[in-house]
């Protein structure tokens, strides 16, 4: 066809992600960027109808267009946020301007009511819920949403998936994490006790980070101790345990940058204090926070310098 091979790819991944699953479902496109500001905004309104949808059918598809240029030019995106209804391989509608839930859920609903998209049972049967690829692009924007810390909108998309799917791990960890970085600490050990319940959740590698986020989340203090703790260890930086003390308190409390910034330090001090204890909290805290987290990797970076210069 004349492409080059990394158009043939950008091909082959718009083919998996929006051409197969349109030749049932319908598909919201959506062009999109990092940098776009009404892109953030209208985000958690698709993702919601699509969840909301999501048993007629519905299924939500982000195309980044820096990543995916080609696909972009092929749709001749000029402006973000693009929105497009895809069924079977073939634009149906432009829902661009479409920027309200209600808006959305109108043309929606005029869509299903002409096009014939597989959803529920013909019979009167229970509809279907979303499938595992589905709930896999819905935890992936969960964890989006955590990673940009917005953890009111993460929990509900996770909350969301762990009533279509009882037994999707990934959800219900994502959820206590999400509910900890808000401070409900009650409603993330309710969680944790759904989830060690059912053995073959709990043994699920994909919940340890939320056990991570969890025990740190049994640090946190009041305003009044967390200052006092600041104090302590600002008055003596050779106190490595006023330090530890202090950098599990911010932690929990939300201070993740000053909790980092006093665990290098006193690795750099003396990375073999208690057997190595603040290098050991410090992955804690990053498998709590979430490998691919920006902040994570920027954290890493620092304590790989530490460690070997």
């Amino acid at each position: 066809m004349g492409l080059s091979i990394e158009e043939q790819k950008a091909v082959e991944r718009f083919r998996k992600t929006v051409v197969d699953p349109s030749q049932t479902k319908l598909v919201i496109l959506d062009f999109w960027a990092e940098w776009c500001g009404p892109c953030k905004a209208l985000t958690p309104v698709l993702e919601k109808v699509a969840a909301d949808y999501a048993d007629k059918g519905v299924v939500l598809a982000k195309i980044n267009v820096d990543e995916e240029q080609f696909i972009a030019a092929q749709f001749q995106v000029r402006s973000i946020p693009t929105v497009y209804a895809m069924f079977q391989g073939q634009p149906v509608a432009d829902l661009t301007n479409a920027r309200s839930e209600s808006q959305l859920k109108g043309v929606l609903d005029q869509l299903l009511a002409q096009l014939p998209v597989q959803g529920g049972t013909a019979d009167g049967a229970a509809p279907q819920g979303p499938s595992a690829e589905e709930l896999t692009q819905f935890v992936k924007m969960g964890e989006e949403a955590l990673s940009t810390g917005d953890a009111q909108r993460a929990a509900s998309i996770f909350a969301q998936i762990t009533e279509f799917a009882p037994d999707n791990a990934p959800a219900h960890a994502g959820l206590v994490r999400a509910l900890v970085q808000m401070g409900e600490i009650d409603q993330a050990r309710q969680v944790m006790e759904v989830i060690d319940s059912d053995p073959r959740l709990a043994a699920d590698a994909a919940i340890a980070p939320a056990r991570s986020a969890l025990e740190l989340a049994g640090t946190r203090v009041d305003d009044g101790e967390l200052a006092a703790l600041r104090t302590a260890a600002q008055a003596d930086p050779s106190d490595m345990d006023a330090q530890f003390a202090f950098a599990e308190a911010a932690f929990a409390a939300g201070s993740r940058d000053e909790a980092a910034d006093t665990l290098l330090a006193m690795i750099a001090a003396d990375r073999e204090w208690n057997e190595g204890a603040a290098r050991a909290r410090l992955l804690k805290i990053f498998e709590a926070t979430g490998l691919e987290d920006e902040w994570v990797v920027g954290v890493r970076r620092r304590l790989s310098r530490v460690l070997f210069g």
